[in-house]
């Protein structure tokens, strides 16, 4: 399939660029296991590979793909959405300086605050519904790297892209944005202005639970990019081609999964916004979130198929609502095909900033009225 600029992302996964097996004429990648590659007579490696550690034949078809979905330069598959977030702090010296949000994926701001105290970088935290206090905490020619997570987890509250990239721009900083809940069918940050899209690609990209990947795309590829490189290499964060390849069969029905959850998590948000036994809906979509008016500015045809729910009665009320559920899995994770449900506070544990009361929701595409009936019947 030609680099055409004007196909929709529909039509780019649902191809996946039009791979054709130029000797078979297979529409199906096949998996290449292969640890090392021979060296050509003139001792060069002719086709580009060299060791499966540094790149692999079947992740790179699925590099191309996420590069073309996200409209950045370059893309590196990695072993985990955490080896993805870590790779690009490893890029950082000490005495750099690093903003991030202060509600955030908790296990890459634990790590990083972590990694900061060790390696001498400083960190410094910013409320992601306040832009104008992270424009306070730059450092121009200090600050090396600004994190943003849109929508946020486990709050949904959303992060203008566009307006943070204003404020990075000419800083000497890079901006970094995990995408991982709105994947590149709701917003595509490098367009907004971001240097770096990060998705961890165990949740919706793969959408079927059997696969725990990360993903980095790039809006240049520079030194810096090159040194992201290196450092998957260097330490083993590279996908196995198994992986890969399964990857690579389930973000082909990204956009239809996608589209599905959204329409239903938005359906469940307005269901439950006025009952009586619940103190809060957190839904990007619903008219009276703080940040409806970014989220509807730069994510396009839906506002994610996650929710959260704070319930009256605190921790004990809402660990017993989730018990209830019968559709609901109460499991880790989110962004597969089957609906889960999770009390996200004893999952984060000591200094979590999540509410007690609260549960979060990933919504699957399971029939909508099962899923508005399995909560009622919880909450009943």
């Amino acid at each position: 399939m030609s680099k055409d600029k004007n196909l929709s992302p529909q039509t780019l996964l649902a191809q996946a660029l039009g791979w054709v097996d130029r000797k078979t004429s297979a529409l199906i990648p096949p998996i290449y296991n292969s640890v090392t590659y021979e060296r050509g007579p003139d001792n060069s490696y002719s086709n580009g590979f060299i060791y499966s550690r540094n790149a692999n034949p079947t992740s790179q078809q699925l590099e191309r793909l996420l590069a073309e979905l996200e409209t950045g330069k370059d893309a590196i598959v990695l072993a985990s959405g955490m080896s993805a977030a870590t790779a690009t702090f490893m890029t950082l010296k000490s005495g750099d300086h690093v903003v991030a949000q202060s509600v955030m994926y908790w296990a890459i701001k634990k790590w990083l605050i972590g990694f900061a105290n060790q390696w001498g970088i400083s960190v410094d935290l910013f409320d992601p519904e306040d832009t104008t206090s992270l424009k306070k905490l730059i450092r121009p020619g200090e600050t090396k790297l600004v994190w943003i997570e849109t929508p946020a987890n486990p709050t949904f509250s959303c992060v203008d892209i566009a307006e943070v990239a204003k404020i990075v721009k000419g800083s000497g900083a890079r901006l970094c944005v995990d995408s991982t809940i709105a994947t590149p069918i709701l917003t595509r940050p490098i367009e907004l202005g971001a240097d770096v899209v990060m998705h961890s690609a165990t949740k919706y990209l793969n959408g079927h639970g059997d696969v725990t990947a990360g993903v980095l795309i790039t809006a240049h590829d520079d030194e810096w990019w090159r040194q992201v490189r290196g450092i998957r290499s260097s330490h083993g964060k590279i996908l196995s081609p198994s992986d890969a390849w399964l990857l690579l069969r389930g973000i082909r029905t990204l956009d239809l999964r996608v589209r599905q959850s959204c329409k239903s998590a938005m359906a469940i948000a307005k269901h439950f916004d006025s009952n009586s036994k619940i103190i809060e809906v957190l839904y990007p979509g619903l008219g009276n979130s703080l940040t409806h008016d970014i989220a509807s500015k730069q994510m396009e045809g839906g506002f994610g198929g996650m929710l959260s729910i704070r319930f009256k009665g605190g921790q004990p009320r809402a660990v017993e609502i989730a018990a209830k559920l019968k559709i609901f899995k109460r499991a880790t994770s989110f962004g597969g095909v089957e609906s889960l449900v999770e009390h996200r506070a004893s999952i984060e544990g000591e200094g979590t900033l999540v509410p007690d009361d609260l549960l979060r929701f990933s919504v699957g595409i399971e029939n909508v009225d099962d899923l508005i009936g399995d909560l009622e019947q919880a909450i009943a």
